[in-house]
């Protein structure tokens, strides 16, 4: 685990993949070949408080399967790009058309297609289980595996960041 210093502005947007991230990597299919995947409960419950504390979540990943879109509908996540293969211009695209800058921003990944995606964030974060390249290239490491919770760990933390900010009157 490895934990960032605390941000020095508020955290507005987590940009996320979804597969080893929300998931646990691991797919599933039945006799027709149609695609299951596990996500956490938990992970998802977190999405409501995380919409109404203003913190949106971005979902960025190079799946394009109805599985992922039919989560990101039912957690309400409104801002889906499915099908990335660039993450580095997707973000750097969605900062500008959402106005964010990059230092209000946290990017999670687990795998080598994320690092670029992970580079234009402020905060470059990934679960316990991610690959060697991007634990060495993350600012955090949850202490959670990818779809058990390493959604939820930065999502409660970026939550209490937040409140700090709004105590201090910095929010």
């Amino acid at each position: 685990m490895r934990k960032p210093p605390k941000p020095k502005v508020r955290i507005k947007a987590i940009f996320s993949d979804v597969d080893g991230v929300w998931t646990d990597g691991g797919m599933y299919f039945d006799q027709v070949g149609q695609a299951m995947k596990r996500f956490d409960a938990k992970d998802g419950f977190i999405v409501e408080y995380m919409r109404r504390a203003g913190v949106q979540i971005i979902w960025v990943t190079g799946d394009d399967s109805g599985v992922t879109r039919a989560r990101a509908r039912k957690l309400g996540i409104d801002c889906v790009c499915p099908g990335v293969e660039g993450k580095r211009e997707c973000v750097c695209d969605l900062l500008g058309d959402l106005s964010y800058r990059p230092d209000e921003v946290i990017f999670v990944g687990d795998d080598l297609s994320d690092l670029p995606g992970m580079a234009e964030a402020g905060i470059a974060a990934c679960p316990a289980d991610a690959v060697r390249e991007v634990l060495e290239a993350a600012d955090w490491i949850t202490e959670r595996n990818g779809g058990h919770g390493a959604i939820r760990e930065i999502c409660d933390q970026v939550l209490q960041w937040n409140r700090e900010f709004d105590e201090e009157g910095r929010g």
